[in-house]
């Protein structure tokens, strides 16, 4: 879940995945982040609908003295950033980047053209020693298209058979206000977000013929929200409490053609198709209260204790009423052992309401079937060590335990939809059971050398397993279970203006499920894809991912103005980057057409095709050299 200045903000990435929280680009810009807050465990129980984590960005508000801002332009981007006073007590931040991803992709002979613009605000303003009003908004809008490769290849013909074409649009405005009160304060946030979804996919990956269609998705959500919390200081004793609601808008038309129809020489169905088609359109309600205390206790106030409960509601579940099946305790405690070495130990409850995408499908006959499905739970248990040798120097070991229950499992196909893992279309268009269990355990250090005149670094490790079953109620390794990560970042400034920075990622391999061969033969011209056998979920694995990235940048310092020249690498050390193969049919040398085992045309049922797996492994450098104009 994440919060910006205090408003809940669902979509931060590019390309994000309806019904999840994933994308392959950030839109939020850093430069404008003043501090950040990840709470993986122990948040406060003013968050609602979060399972895993909380990460909270706080903007820095704009220069009260004058009107500055910068231009960048890098091999992947240009973007722009203005801020300044607006009035005496008004402040405002804007940013504007376009991205031409295309171009690249283009240069690279690759068939995929990803593209977007992206867009931010904040203007704060001071209305009175006491009251404070902030005004932010954050959009972007995302188009992915496909285009003929001038070199084919059989990877980049399954690029064009298998990738949907892509639009999507979204945002979040709001409003918050900070009021000061006797011995605390008021906060009230009121905003609104909505997102737009198109997806498209043809058989073949050509055309727009409606009879070749294999997908189309045509979703929209939309949230407004209000949320009230008072926080107050008595003493030795912190305490808040606060409500909230939202009212939700959903719908969606959807199509899938999941299997196509088998018919044998002489006409008689083999295997029946199977094609999901379904327009909802829902709207609902979503309420829930909180009540927050924290104390330091001992002579010394070594010790610190903090209690917390909430809970939630909807009024479209079956059980969305029932606020006590959602009763949320949680209660943390943080012992310092030295002035430099803490204690920290919580155990947790936290609720989450299944996304729109699961709640708002519809079967074949318009039934909601998804009504009955529950919030899934998560309860965390976590035990850690923090030593603070230095003001700018930390170190944090901690031990993890996460358990899930009530987590949405596919009717069709069996399984958890956390062993799905995740694409550019939406997650939960189909019908679940809240029957799923999950568990997460593990370990993590992490070091952070906070920048000093010349250095700052960040390293981590974690070690963990992630598993979830299906109907069978069997544990099997998530889509994520990669067991090691480990990421390093190190900066150092230079004499004369010079900086240098280096990022290093690891992760074990993922878990990935191999092909149902035969299925995927059948299927393969219709989908083109080939079909999992989940019978043998998550049984394979990836090689292990490792990537480093050099960045070098130059500033020089003008009366009025500065320009930083950069040259930065990604993949510096060309490794390669492992993913899950792709099932096709082997081609021609031109790639024009398909080899079959008889001489004759390719059959419909792929009977006489020669299937092959192809290897997606790559290791690409993507060099950028770039500017920035501050003026």
């Amino acid at each position: 879940m994440y919060y910006l200045d205090g408003i809940e903000v669902p979509v931060i990435n590019h390309f994000a995945t309806q019904g999840s929280t994933g994308g392959p680009a950030g839109i939020l810009n850093v430069s404008f982040i003043e501090d950040v807050t990840l709470s993986s465990s122990a948040f406060e129980a003013r968050y609602d609908n979060a399972l895993s984590s909380v990460l909270q960005f706080r903007q820095r508000d704009g220069n009260p003295e004058r009107v500055q801002g910068n231009v960048r332009l890098s091999g992947t981007e240009v973007a722009g950033t203005l801020e300044g006073p607006l009035a005496k007590n008004t402040t405002f931040l804007v940013s504007l980047r376009r991205s031409y991803l295309q171009l690249l992709f283009k240069a690279l002979d690759l068939p995929i053209r990803p593209n977007y613009w992206d867009s931010q605000f904040k203007v704060t303003t001071k209305l009175s020693d006491k009251t404070t009003l902030t005004a932010l908004g954050l959009g972007a809008l995302d188009h992915f298209e496909l285009a003929a490769p001038r070199n084919s290849s059989p990877d980049k013909e399954y690029l064009l058979r298998s990738t949907p074409t892509y639009d999507q649009w979204n945002y979040t405005t709001g409003l918050a206000l900070r009021h000061l009160l006797p011995s605390g304060y008021l906060n009230v946030a009121l905003s609104r977000t909505q997102l737009e979804n198109k997806v498209d996919l043809f058989e073949g990956g050509t055309g727009k013929d409606e009879a070749n269609r294999v997908l189309l998705t045509r979703s929209g959500e939309t949230e407004n929200k209000l949320r009230v919390d008072v926080n107050r200081t008595a003493g030795r004793w912190q305490y808040a409490y606060g409500a909230s609601g939202q009212l939700i808008h959903y719908d969606n038309r959807f199509q899938q053609r999941l299997r196509r129809e088998i018919r044998d020489e002489q006409g008689a169905v083999v295997a029946p198709g199977v094609t999901v088609s379904f327009a909802s359109d829902l709207d609902f309600v979503r309420f829930g209260a909180f009540a927050q205390a924290t104390r330091t206790l001992l002579p010394s106030g070594r010790l610190t204790l903090s209690a917390g409960v909430r809970t939630d509601g909807n009024s479209f579940t079956d059980d969305g009423r029932n606020l006590l099946r959602t009763l949320s305790p949680r209660v943390s405690a943080a012992y310092a052992l030295t002035d430099k070495l803490n204690l920290n130990a919580s155990v947790g409850r936290y609720y989450k309401i299944p996304p729109s995408t699961i709640l708002g499908f519809r079967d074949n006959n318009g039934r909601l079937v998804n009504q009955g499905n529950r919030y899934i739970r998560s309860d965390h248990y976590v035990a850690g060590l923090e030593l603070l040798p230095r003001p700018n120097t930390r170190f944090t070991l901690e031990g993890f335990y996460k358990r899930y229950s009530n987590y949405p499992v596919s009717v069709r196909d069996g399984i958890s939809l956390a062993n799905l893992g995740g694409d550019f279309a939406a997650l939960g268009n189909e019908a679940v059971t809240s029957t799923g269990r999950g568990r997460t355990f593990g370990g993590e250090f992490f070091f952070q050398q906070k920048l000093t005149s010349k250095t700052f670094a960040v390293v981590s490790y974690t070690i963990f397993r992630s598993e979830f079953s299906g109907l069978d109620n069997q544990y099997r390794p998530s889509a994520w279970d990669s067991r090691h990560l480990v990421s390093g970042l190190l900066g150092r400034k230079l004499g004369r203006n010079w900086e240098v920075g280096l990022k290093y990622r690891f992760a074990a391999g993922s878990p990935y499920t191999p092909f149902n061969l035969e299925a995927s033969r059948q299927n393969y011209l219709t989908i083109g894809t080939g079909i999992l056998d989940y019978s043998q979920l998550n049984t394979q694995r990836l090689g292990s991912f490792q990537q480093v990235d050099f960045r070098l940048d130059k500033k020089y310092n003008f009366r009025r103005l500065t320009l930083d020249f950069y040259v930065d690498v990604q993949n510096v050390l060309l490794a390669k980057s492992p993913a899950t193969p792709s099932y096709s049919f082997q081609r021609t040398d031109d790639n024009t057409a398909f080899i079959t085992t008889d001489g004759q045309p390719l059959r419909p049922d792929g009977s006489n095709a020669l299937p092959i797996l192809i290897d997606n492994a790559s290791a690409l450098v993507t060099p950028t050299i770039g500017f920035i104009v501050e003026f």
